[in-house]
Formats: structure tokens, sequence, C-alpha cells
């Protein structure tokens, strides 16, 4: 491999991991406030539909990415409302919100196939775009891959050091105590429900308007899971989420950059590694049973009733 090979590898690689970050720092904070999610996948195709239909009929990318982050967060108050309002089982909401979410973004982006919208500018800064090798690993990005990496770090700060972010992840811990000493246990959860689905559409309409940039029904393509994977890999830290999204992340470009790098592998299966690094790491991690119950929150999927 050489450096000409590597350059558009590793620059790829921070693309493909962008979204994955998104995704999953949305549901970490979600899981941190004992909600689980499963719906990702579908408000991310929800996301990637809204921001790439306004944008195309706008001209407006801003609005575009507000539109993904205002459509996503409509499905994730539906799964807020019906599991923590109306107490249904979380796992089976959120599986039948992604189904929900498949369905009604192949509905909507009927008309909306084979068009195309002008990506995301990247950002180039004098001097530092055009040094050698670093210049397009560091500085040649669009604004949401710095983003992606700037909301990791303040939300792990916040969770670690901030008063909510403590107190959400007391809720995630013990709702019951939490609401005890009278924090407003629904309320909170409603509030990292809603912020994941914001997260999840955003990550959803940087495939749709950044990465193809155009609209393909189920563009996905189970990205949402490996999001909801990564949260589990990261063991609830949001550091570990950018290790492992840019893990995903380079496994997903491989596929793409596998014959130019000399792999003589059936493209078959690049597509395929995804899904098995996916599933190896889980299987790897779950050897570790006392880190992950040592991270996990303890009322991770629980549903919780104030007047009880």
């Amino acid at each position: 491999m050489t450096i000409d090979d590597l350059i558009p590898f590793l620059a790829s690689t921070a693309g493909a991991a962008t979204p994955l970050i998104l995704a999953a720092t949305g549901e970490l904070v979600t899981e941190r406030a004992g909600v689980l999610n499963l719906g990702v996948e579908g408000m991310m195709l929800t996301g990637a539909v809204a921001g790439f239909g306004v944008t195309l009929v706008t001209g407006s990318a801003t609005l575009g990415l507000l539109a993904a982050m205002g459509a996503a967060m409509a499905v994730a108050l539906i799964f807020a409302v019906l599991t923590l309002s109306l107490q249904t089982n979380q796992v089976a909401t959120g599986l039948a919100l992604t189904l929900f979410g498949v369905g009604l973004s192949a509905f909507a982006g009927k008309g909306l196939a084979g068009q195309t919208v002008e990506p995301l500018p990247r950002i180039f800064i004098p001097f530092l775009s055009d040094l050698p090798f670093v210049g397009p690993l560091l500085f040649r990005f669009d604004g949401l891959v710095y983003a992606a990496l700037l909301l990791v770090v303040a939300v792990g700060w916040g969770l670690a050091h901030s008063r909510p972010g403590l107190i959400l992840r007391a809720i995630g811990e013990s709702p019951d105590s939490a609401h005890a000493i009278g924090y407003p246990v629904i309320a909170l959860r409603y509030a990292a429900v809603l912020f994941g689905g914001a997260l999840a559409g955003l990550a959803g309409a940087y495939m749709s308007m950044v990465l193809t940039p155009m609209w393909v029904e189920g563009m996905t393509a189970g990205r949402g899971w490996i999001a909801l994977a990564l949260v589990v890999f990261a063991t609830w830290k949001p550091r570990g989420v950018v290790l492992g999204a840019y893990l995903f992340g380079g496994v997903t470009v491989l596929q793409f950059h596998g014959q130019g790098l000399g792999l003589a592998i059936p493209s078959e299966f690049l597509s395929m590694l995804p899904y098995l690094a996916t599933i190896a790491v889980l299987v790897f991690i779950s050897r570790d049973a006392h880190t992950i119950l040592l991270n996990k929150p303890m009322s991770l999927g629980v549903s919780f009733r104030a007047d009880h």
C-alpha cells in the first residue's frame, strides 16, 4: 500500500465513521437515561429522506439538517410516548419503530430517487490544508466531521462533570431513587430520547447529503444497528464510540478500496465485513461480563412509572 492509496482510504474512513459517531452518541445518551431505543435505523432513514428532500426543494443545507433532526425527533417522540407514558415494551416498540421508519422513508422518498444535491462544502484552512499527508487527513473535511468529534467531547464531559449529566446517569442507574429525591425522571427520559432522535436524524442526513449525496431507499444499510452495537462496544463511554466508529468506518470503506489496495478478496465478502466485524466485536466484548456490568446502566430497558 502506497501513501497515494492510504490517504484516500483514511480520509474516506473519517466520512464513513461520522454518521456512526452521531447516531451512537445519541443512543448512548438515551441509554444512559435507562431507555433502550432499538429504532435508530428507522430514525436515521427518516432523517435521511427529510434532510435530502428539504435541501433539494430549498437549496439550503442548513434547513435540510434541521428538517432531518426535526423529523427524526418526531419519530423518537412516538417511541417516547409509547414507552415512557404508555409503558409499552421498549424492545418491541423500538423494533416496530425501525420498521415504521423504513416504510415511511420509502414512501416519502418515492419522488426523490435519482436526484442529487450539492454536498456540504469542505473546510479549507490556509497553510494547514496544504500540508502533505497531514492536510488531507485532518484539515479538508466538512463541518459535520469536526462537529461530531466535538460533540463526543462535550457529551463525555457533560456526563462526567455537569449537574444535568450526573442527574441523567442517576436516573439510568436508579429511577426510583432519583424520583424519591425530586428529579423528574419521565421528563428527563423524554429529553434523552429526543436528543438521541435528533442525532440519529443528523446521522441519516449526513449519508444522504454528504456521503452519497442522493436519496436511495434503505441507504443506511444496517448502520443504525451498528451504532447500537457501538454503544456496547464503547461500554457506554463516549470516547469508546469514536474508536469503534473509526474501526467500523475503516472496515466499511475497505469494501470500496479493497481492489485498489490489491486485496484479492471477493467483493461479496468485503460487503459482509462490517456486519461480521460487528458480530465478532460483540462476541469478544461479551467475554468480559464484569466490564459490561460495571458500566451498563442498571435500569436500562426497565419501565418506570412515577406513581408507583
